[in-house]
């Protein structure tokens, strides 16, 4: 059996990434594939565990590399339990981001560096790579505008709390822009930008344009 697809989606908080996310899941679906949606963290029992503690503004104690080994302990948990079963059968995995956040998150915003980064992830995730990722990149301050608002009515609604990252301030934020600009450059290969503030449909179409060239067409050329 031909080994699935890994598709990710990256990009700040209030990025779109989640509505873009639904969007190329049905965008699939309509063409006769079901992928397996996940997200990180979280996308399992521990994994949502996890995500609550990372994302809880309670949570404010938390040194940088014990949020960096979290974010691995929730990874290696999705892969093992979700994602590598799914590409093993074939599937094609969607991800609400992976370790390029991680990167970006700890290594740039905390700043940690790469280089620790991308060991753990040599050591956690086997070096399991994304086929392609699609990164988001509006305006920082519209990102951050969007995650402000979003969080605020989640809590109003459910009473969770997950807006930890969000209360960082703006140079955390910029350090995280440009870890994602330095990892898009890096991996070209695989990294498709899709940069300004751009309506939900403009997404979407450069989305379904990277994935129908880079995953199908690609796939289709090989048989």
């Amino acid at each position: 059996m031909q080994r699935g697809r890994f598709i990710t989606l990256e990009g700040l908080d209030g990025s779109g990434k989640t509505t873009q996310l639904k969007r190329l899941a049905a965008w699939m679906q309509k063409r006769g594939i079901t992928p397996v949606v996940t997200r990180q963290p979280g996308g399992t029992a521990t994994g949502d565990r996890i995500r609550e503690l990372l994302l809880d503004s309670r949570s404010g104690n938390l040194a940088p590399l014990a949020e960096m080994a979290l974010m691995f302990a929730d990874r290696a948990q999705a892969i093992a339990e979700v994602i590598e079963p799914a590409l093993a059968a074939g599937k094609t995995v969607l991800c609400d981001r992976f370790t390029d956040s991680t990167e970006a998150y700890q290594g740039g915003g905390r700043e940690l560096g790469s280089e620790p980064v991308l060991a753990m992830h040599r050591v956690f995730c086997g070096g399991l790579q994304p086929d392609l990722t699609l990164l988001l990149l509006p305006s920082l301050k519209a990102s951050l505008e969007r995650a402000r608002r979003r969080n605020d009515r989640a809590t109003a609604h459910s009473g969770k709390d997950e807006g930890r990252f969000e209360r960082e301030q703006e140079d955390f934020y910029g350090r995280v822009w440009n870890k994602y600009i330095e990892i898009a450059r890096r991996d070209s290969d695989r990294v498709v930008c899709i940069e300004g503030d751009l309506t939900i449909d403009e997404v979407h179409e450069q989305i379904i344009e990277a994935v129908a060239m880079r995953i199908f067409e690609a796939a289709n050329a090989a048989s």
